[in-house]
């Protein structure tokens, strides 16, 4: 049967999605960090004192996925854990000068990523989809933005 419709935005979002994160994945595997803990770094970096559990919902993880990323960055000594100031039931996370580094190192990779995965584009091109993008993760998990 053919499907005029065929492939559809979610399809092709989802391919690309896949690529990219694959990609990702693979040259994060030289930092020794999956993408969970990637996202740990990130928002600990950019956002110093969250809860894991903050992160999951930033990240669209589950808070057991992320809560196990982050104890195996404070392991390494990549991430610390802090008491919260005014909750005895969270934690809060803060990178470490060794973890800001590993960020930073994940930040190059990440763009390495980015530029590979949209030289077919035109500069304007990348733009527009940079700018649609931000607008549906805006609207559909604005938390990821935070």
């Amino acid at each position: 049967m053919k499907d005029d419709a065929f492939p559809t935005t979610n399809y092709l979002a989802w391919q690309f999605a896949q690529i990219i994160a694959g990609r990702f994945e693979r040259a994060l595997r030289d930092e020794d960090l999956t993408l969970a803990q990637h996202n740990a770094l990130l928002h600990t970096v950019r956002t110093p004192g969250l809860s894991a559990a903050d992160i999951a919902r930033r990240s669209d993880i589950t808070a057991q996925s992320m809560g196990a990323a982050a104890n195996q960055l404070i392991q390494r000594g990549l991430l610390r854990r802090e008491p919260h100031p005014t909750s005895r039931r969270s934690m809060c996370l803060f990178a470490t000068d060794e973890g800001r580094a590993a960020a930073a190192r994940a930040a190059a990779i990440s763009r390495r990523i980015e530029s590979e995965t949209t030289a077919p584009l035109s500069p304007d091109d990348s733009s527009t989809i940079h700018r649609l993008l931000y607008r549906l993760i805006e609207e559909l998990n604005p938390d990821a933005l935070a």
